[in-house]
């Protein structure tokens, strides 16, 4: 189903789209997502859709089609409010039926264009132009992890893929697939989609995009590697912290707050309150969060978050949460209250 958004409309004439699927519900991130989209879980200084965006500003792509599900509009939102520049569609996923599934639901959307596919809980950095200036029919980037059976992998032959398979028990590379996709001959790539949908082929109970484009190769398309230089899944409340740390570490933001001590790297939004505090390293405070008598390390609180009297470390503080109490470690949801 797709969604308009006022002033964003369907124009033709670009030559490229970016798909973002932002659908999950982010099981290993509860209770934060229980109800704020974890796109929108704040990481250094914006959300993770921020990041994402960026790159696809940054690389050159115009048109955005976000898939959602029916409570992700905040997505959308977020990204008309601040990324002014970029046009922005929304797709929603009624029916979570896997990754593949969710692209599948872009078709009418996309058409025919050339597709830059970065999944939503992913943060990349790369440069991304030898991959949108290949000559084949799509580019797949990856990176050498040490355990690839929680992705999926492919088969490289002289940088040409011969061979995609998702979350193998016996993987035959360690070439993970990171979530980052250029597809340039869309048309194959929805043909292999609707292959799987009408012929049921699921994969852990899902229609899986890795098995799309291992459908392309079957059919004699080719797929090219190209290389992800930074990865960082944010799927976890531990890789998002070590996501935090990572990207506030290039940031060299001076915080300031009243009567306050700060230990580099952090990041306080300006629209932020910190006082009596002590706070870092590796510290993100969102806009208008309010942080008093507290010392901080290794966290991140959340929009509108109010921490008082808190001794905290590797937490993370959701959206509008209170804590009035000094735990050893909190994962907190949005709008929960600690005394």
């Amino acid at each position: 189903m797709e969604v308009g958004y006022a002033g964003h409309s369907n124009r033709r004439g670009f030559t490229m789209k970016a798909i973002i699927p932002a659908a999950g519900v982010g099981r290993r991130l509860r209770p934060l997502t229980n109800t704020q989209p974890k796109a929108l879980i704040q990481v250094a200084d914006r959300p993770l859709i921020g990041h994402i965006l960026s790159l696809v500003r940054d690389a050159g792509v115009q048109r955005v089609v976000l898939i959602m599900n029916p409570e992700g509009h905040a997505i959308l939102d977020y990204g008309v409010r601040n990324f002014p520049e970029l046009q922005f569609e929304g797709v929603i996923q009624d029916d979570p039926q896997g990754l593949g599934h969710a692209v599948w639901l872009t078709r009418d959307v996309a058409g025919r264009d050339e597709l830059l596919i970065i999944y939503g809980d992913t943060y990349v950095e790369a440069d991304l132009a030898p991959a949108l200036n290949t000559s084949a029919d799509g580019a797949i980037g990856v990176c050498e992890v040490e355990d690839p059976r929680r992705f999926g992998v492919v088969v490289v032959k002289d940088k040409r893929i011969t061979g995609l398979v998702e979350k193998p028990e016996q993987p035959p590379s360690r070439l993970a697939i990171v979530g980052v996709n250029y597809i340039r001959d869309s048309e194959a790539l929805f043909e292999a989609l609707d292959f799987l949908m009408q012929k049921g082929i699921r994969t852990r109970g899902e229609v899986q995009l890795t098995d799309a484009f291992q459908r392309m190769v079957e059919q004699g398309k080719q797929l090219e590697s190209f290389p992800i230089d930074g990865w960082f899944d944010c799927g976890t409340a531990e890789t998002l912290l070590q996501t935090n740390r990572h990207l506030l570490a290039r940031l060299g933001q001076q915080a300031v707050g009243e009567r306050s001590s700060f230990v580099p790297p952090v990041f306080v939004d300006p629209t932020a309150l910190v006082e009596d505090s002590v706070v870092g390293p590796n510290v993100t405070i969102a806009a208008s969060a309010e942080v008093r008598s507290c010392v901080l390390k290794d966290s991140i609180v959340n929009e509108q978050a109010r921490l008082t009297n808190c001794n905290l470390a590797n937490s993370v503080i959701g959206y509008h949460a209170e804590v009035c109490w000094p735990p050893h470690q909190l994962i907190l949801g949005d709008y929960t209250t600690i005394e």
